[in-house]
């Protein structure tokens, strides 16, 4: 049966630094009540110690949240990217800015890919974190600001063409996420060399 949240405050009290020092104080009130120093007052002698306790008590804090780790992180990832491609396939692009938005849409899903790829990625929270900020931030303004420029572009002439500017962002974030390709491949070559040299030492010892 679920507690109800009175319960739940009580017993949050009772677990409260503030309850647990007044409760020790409390318990000094009833040592001096039985040697006798309390008097006939000891009630009050024990209830203002443990009120005096409870109030100097320092109050609890509230744990912080625990971030997700970069492989709880993934999923998260993977679910924003399926979002973002069914955004993109309402969207028409010109020709040229569109397939290098083809491209890197390729190496999102291939970093992405559940298995021993995306167990190498999410060893990497920087890549987790650069691939997450392009796919729920970069992408997606990358192709809404091009929309609103383009609108305004059809009512005034001159400056440079919004398809310029978006197909130079999205270069950039492609060249972002080949960077990001090839230093994961670089962190696995850098495993295989490794354990030849274990193996090389093995062999001579």
């Amino acid at each position: 049966m679920a507690t109800s949240r009175p319960a739940e405050g009580a017993l949050r009290y009772l677990e409260s630094k503030k309850n647990l020092t007044g409760s020790a104080c409390g318990v000094l009130g009833l040592g001096l009540t039985l040697t006798g120093v309390a008097g006939p007052y000891w009630p009050v002698v024990v209830a203002g110690l443990y009120a005096a306790g409870a109030l100097i008590a320092p109050p609890d804090r509230p744990a912080p949240p625990m971030p997700p780790v970069p492989a709880e992180q993934l999923g998260f990832v993977r679910e924003d990217f399926a979002r973002l491609r069914e955004y993109l396939g309402e969207v028409e692009l010109p020709a040229e800015p569109a397939a290098v938005l083809a491209g890197l849409l390729e190496l999102y899903s291939a970093m992405l890919e559940p298995g021993w790829v995306a167990g190498v990625l999410a060893a990497d929270a920087e890549a987790v974190h650069a691939l997450t900020r392009a796919i729920r931030t970069d992408v997606p303004e990358c192709v809404d600001t091009f929309n609103r420029t383009r609108w305004w572009t059809r009512l005034t002439t001159g400056g440079e063409s919004p398809e310029r500017h978006l197909e130079r962002q999205l270069s950039l974030l492609r060249e972002e996420a080949e960077r990001m390709t090839a230093d994961l491949r670089e962190t696995e070559a850098r495993r295989q060399q490794t354990h030849t040299t274990y193996l090389e030492g093995r062999r001579e010892s």
